[in-house]
């Protein structure tokens, strides 16, 4: 499983945001069935930024939000990214996809 997250922050707070997106990455990088991800900015555009995970299952990335140094750092992090979807599904050679479906009722 794959996690996107954006952000979008005022270039006077760069390097109060890349502070706290380093501290939630390497909380969510300490779990258990983190597989890899990391964090970046936009080239085009300053204010744009990324936090990207991979997981081994869904199930190892909600456990995951569910551990208390996650709710404790990682969360109030992520809570300020872009509300869009962020969870993706690896696209390999043969491999099966979910149901082309909405997974939500909004």
């Amino acid at each position: 499983m794959i996690v996107v997250n954006r952000f979008r922050v005022p270039l006077e707070r760069a390097e109060e945001l890349r502070e706290q997106l380093r501290a939630a990455y390497d909380t969510l990088a300490a779990q258990r069935g983190f597989e890899q991800g990391g964090v970046g900015r936009n080239l085009d555009d300053p204010e744009l930024w990324v936090v990207h995970t991979q997981w081994r299952d869904v199930g190892s990335y909600r456990r995951a939000l569910s551990t208390y140094e996650v709710k404790l750092t990682a969360v109030p992090v992520l809570s300020m990214a872009i509300d869009e979807p962020s969870a993706y599904e690896p696209v390999v050679p043969g491999g099966v996809l979910n149901d082309q479906q909405a997974r939500s009722l909004g």
